[in-house]
């Protein structure tokens, strides 16, 4: 296994296990990533092993099959626990985590690298589970003094529809925001109009989790920001085309524009790349993160939350600042790796 003095190392003696797929409602995403990721690995030079812990034991022999549309076999969280377990796992210098969602992003599989001892990219368990738990990381934010907007949380066995309604027009009103605490992708989100969505909404939100957070919705513009390295990366605006920026707008082509650098004042730039940097340290984030944002009209901005492993195909949003700031996709991947070691 490689030391801290031994990082200098040219890429070809690296072992990289390439971790991708897994079993939430995002896998088709980490599918996406891990392709781009595994060709940036391969054009790098280093040594790739990739494993869909999602299968346990019972991996592709394959590699394209790992990437394919169709899974081949079952998948479940006790496989991902025997896959961490396994001999598969030795001789791996740092595992590339290119998994989104629950036991993915949430510090479940951090927890279990770290009780083999394997490296691994993005942030440590404390912080990615709390960048995880939205209303978690809005109390930091809180403490921090990074601006977010009102929120509540409702409980899966909370049945009064009237106290939350009541609860939606005394803190923020119509519109609001539902969605699952603990997802991402806008996987189970809905801007509610009045009162009659709202019990939609919430058991729409409880599919995916058993805490619906309900936010003030703010009108404007939606912007984001990566950090890598303790830097912010120049602003990005995301603009769709229609609708609002929901999972079919992300992962359609041509469903949205994205402006970057942002076409936004310059004093509101340094603004949210500093609180972006804030919310990135308020939960303790390591290596790179991304930071979404909303940006009202005149300019007051609200953090939403922060993605510990965000998007990583060439036509991700990391990437494109990453793009604008002078970093090229293979450049960004090294730097990840060489960063998390």
């Amino acid at each position: 296994m490689l030391e801290n003095s031994e990082i200098k190392m040219p890429n070809s003696k690296i072992n990289v296990a390439l971790l991708v797929g897994g079993t939430s409602p995002e896998r088709e995403v980490s599918k996406n990533t891990g392709q781009s990721v595994l060709k940036a690995l391969y054009d790098l030079g280093f040594k790739v092993k990739v494993i869909d812990p999602a299968f346990g034991l019972n991996q592709p022999k394959e590699e394209e099959n790992f990437f394919a549309e169709k899974d081949y076999t079952d998948r479940s969280n006790r496989n991902i626990v025997e896959a961490i377990n396994s001999t598969m796992l030795d001789n791996i210098d740092i595992a590339f985590l290119a998994l989104h969602g629950k036991w993915g992003e949430d510090g479940k599989i951090q927890s279990l690298l770290e009780l083999r001892d394997i490296k691994y990219t993005g942030s440590k368990v404390l912080a990615s589970a709390l960048a995880m738990d939205k209303c978690m990381t809005k109390i930091m934010f809180q403490h921090f003094d990074v601006n977010t907007p009102r929120w509540f949380v409702v409980n899966k066995n909370e049945n009064d529809l009237d106290l939350v309604r009541s609860k939606i027009k005394k803190f923020f009103g119509y519109p609001c925001v539902i969605k699952p605490n603990d997802e991402g992708s806008t996987i189970g989100l809905t801007i509610s109009r009045g009162d009659i969505e709202v019990h939609q909404a919430l058991k729409k939100a409880h599919q995916y989790s058993d805490k619906a957070l309900v936010e003030e919705y703010i009108a404007g513009h939606e912007l984001t920001v990566a950090i890598i390295d303790q830097q912010a990366l120049p602003v990005l605006e995301i603009k769709p085309k229609s609708g609002f920026y929901d999972y079919e707008n992300k992962y359609t082509s041509g469903r949205t524009d994205y402006i970057v650098p942002a076409e936004i004042p310059q004093k509101i730039s340094e603004h949210l790349q500093h609180q972006a940097l804030l919310a990135f340290n308020s939960v303790g984030c390591e290596s790179y993160a991304r930071i979404d944002f909303r940006m009202t009209n005149d300019f007051k901005t609200y953090c939403l939350e922060i993605n510990t492993l965000p998007g990583m195909t060439s036509t991700s949003l990391v990437p494109k600042m990453a793009k604008a700031a002078g970093i090229t996709f293979e450049q960004l991947i090294d730097r990840i790796i060489k960063n998390s070691l």
